[in-house]
């Protein structure tokens, strides 16, 4: 049941779905769900649909607050001493966050990669995937008192986040995997990480081989 009525409401536009007001209420699409197909944009600006952007390959999809946030400064650094080990396993390692393509090419001063990052600035598939919590007034305005400004981030004044996220998907866009913590000190560690996408990888390989 649930699942038709995700169905259902990803077929309206996404202005239109709810959107919880605290990190602990999201409610994700589930494991075994395809990857909502909606456009992003690569950090060139050019629109891309989320499923292209795959390449129909095994992907890692890290999902950040942005780069303004140490915390995930943090995270994508660490992904970046796993990535060699992602490719061995047939991964390609892909990071989303609301920031504008701007502000991606912003961020690489500050923490260089040399995997794909893209632009979600307008919410469309952090809304899609459930991940996505809108940023109250007070938090806007402390966030001001930092010199974070989450409108100038994004381009938009919708106030949305994600809750960091990872997924696993197959080759058919489909997500296998998924670990999402409201809490924005915490991220999955990367050994963990590798440890589920190897053991992925053999199971994908059992059921191809039956």
């Amino acid at each position: 049941m649930r699942a038709r009525v995700l169905a259902l409401l990803l077929c309206w536009p996404f202005a239109l779905l709810a959107t919880p007001d605290r990190a602990e209420d999201i409610d994700p699409i589930a494991v075994g769900t395809p990857l909502p197909d909606v456009q992003v944009q690569t950090i060139e600006g050019a629109s891309i649909g989320a499923r292209e952007a795959l390449a129909g390959t095994p992907t890692v999809m890290v999902f950040f607050r942005g780069g303004w946030c140490p915390y995930c400064n943090r995270q994508l650094a660490e992904l970046r001493l796993i990535q060699d080990d992602l490719d061995a396993l047939g991964y390609r390692l892909v990071a989303v966050s609301p920031d504008r393509p701007e502000s991606l090419r912003e961020g690489l001063n500050k923490t260089p990669v040399d995997y794909r990052l893209l632009s979600d600035a307008a919410a469309r598939l952090i809304r899609a995937l459930g991940i996505a919590f809108r940023v109250d007034d007070a938090t806007i305005e402390q966030y001001k008192g930092y010199g974070i400004d989450l409108e100038a981030a994004s381009g938009h004044d919708h106030h949305l986040l994600p809750v960091p996220t990872v997924l696993l998907v197959d080759t058919s866009g489909v997500i296998r995997y998924r670990y999402s913590n409201a809490d924005y000190k915490v991220r999955m560690d990367p050994g963990a990480l590798l440890s589920v996408a190897a053991s992925l990888r053999g199971e994908q390989a059992t059921t191809n081989d039956q």
